[in-house]
């Protein structure tokens, strides 16, 4: 029994030990032996050029709604969303039966008002030679005269009934007003069209600009050929434009004032109409964050997303990135308002040499 307790006693004390050193072993290998990132960083800034900062969206400058003035079944929709089309392209027909019996129907009246117009003025040729001969008296001259001028009215008449029909039978068919893109279609062949109703929309996609509105406080400090940096926050792209025009009423804007701006040509590829933007609009003697306050701004590519959240990297006691969650304010130009999440004097990450994570050592660039 004693030789049995001995020999539990010894095994214990191997199992203690092997579990001890696979432990230490464990712990050698959690070691962080990855090379420190180099890093740029800065401090929050207080102070901002004057401007006005202000949300947009980019627009082409023409858009037609392709509809007709008749009713009808669609017969033929000849183009889809995204086809490019050449102004005066066929794009939909209406079915036109109805249109085209009335114009046989104006044929048939002209061709027989026309021939009443030859013989009335066969008839008043002969009786204006009979008159002149003292063979007709001037009553059956003024009846001839009477008819000859009523077989010209109703001729008259038929021709510009024809004329109405073949302007309703050009409605039957829609044409591109310009060139551009097809970037909706609202019917299908079979529907039904109503006038007015909206089949197609046509966009001059090659002609761009940026649509805001700015406030009444603001519109005077604006004018046109002002300068603007425009934000496009689908492709973080900043794009240098012109105001080129300037709406003097906000009847119909809600107080706001509509403002177009210009985009130069080398800048519209990637660009497409709906894209919304940030725009920020450089007047002197205008402060938008002044000096003497505490605001925090960052530029703008240092701000990281991850799904609906927005952060920066800033630098833990143990020289490692550590990723803090902040809520932003306005854009200034390339920068933007941190409103919590980040201290005035607080160190952050601008750029990186290499990839940043939460724990990884980073070394601060000289």
């Amino acid at each position: 029994m004693r030789h049995i307790k001995s020999l539990l006693g010894i095994s214990l004390a191997a199992a203690l030990v092997v579990f001890s050193s696979c432990g230490g072993k464990k712990h050698e290998e959690t070691k962080d032996n990855t090379a420190p990132v180099t890093v740029v960083v800065a401090t929050p800034g207080g102070a901002v050029e004057g401007g006005i900062s202000v949300s947009g969206k980019i627009e082409a400058q023409q858009t037609a709604n392709i509809s007709t003035r008749i009713m009808g079944t669609i017969t033929r929709i000849y183009v889809k969303v995204g086809d490019k089309v050449r102004r005066g392209q066929l794009l939909a027909t209406i079915s036109s039966q109805d249109i085209q019996a009335k114009q046989a129907q104006t044929n048939a009246s002209i061709a027989e008002a026309q021939a009443n117009v030859s013989t009335a003025q066969k008839d008043y040729d002969r009786f204006t030679n009979l008159y002149k001969k003292q063979s007709a008296s001037a009553k059956e001259l003024d009846n001839v005269t009477l008819q000859y001028n009523a077989a010209k009215a109703r001729l008259e008449a038929a021709t510009q009934m024809r004329n109405e029909v073949n302007a309703m039978l050009s409605y039957s068919s829609l044409t591109a007003p310009f060139d551009g893109v097809v970037t909706q279609r609202m019917a299908d062949e079979g529907n039904m069209a109503n006038p007015g109703m909206p089949l197609l929309t046509v966009e001059q996609n090659t002609q761009l600009e940026v649509s805001a509105t700015v406030s009444e406080s603001d519109i005077n400090s604006i004018k046109k050929g002002d300068k603007a940096q425009v934000e496009v926050k689908a492709i973080g792209k900043t794009v240098e434009c012109m105001i080129s025009e300037i709406s003097p009423s906000s009847q119909f804007t809600g107080g706001q004032y509509l403002v177009k701006l210009s985009i130069p040509e080398k800048e519209k590829k990637e660009l497409y109409a709906g894209m919304y933007v940030n725009v920020f609009i450089p007047v002197t003697g205008k402060t938008t964050i002044k000096q003497n306050t505490a605001a925090i701004l960052v530029p703008l590519s240092s701000l990281v997303n991850k799904d609906q959240l927005t952060g920066v990297y800033t630098i833990s006691n143990s020289n490692t990135a550590l990723l803090r969650w902040v809520r932003t304010g306005k854009i200034f130009a390339d920068k933007i308002e941190i409103l919590s999440g980040l201290a005035q004097n607080e160190k952050f990450i601008v750029s990186a040499e290499g990839k940043l994570y939460n724990g990884v050592p980073v070394k601060e660039t000289k």
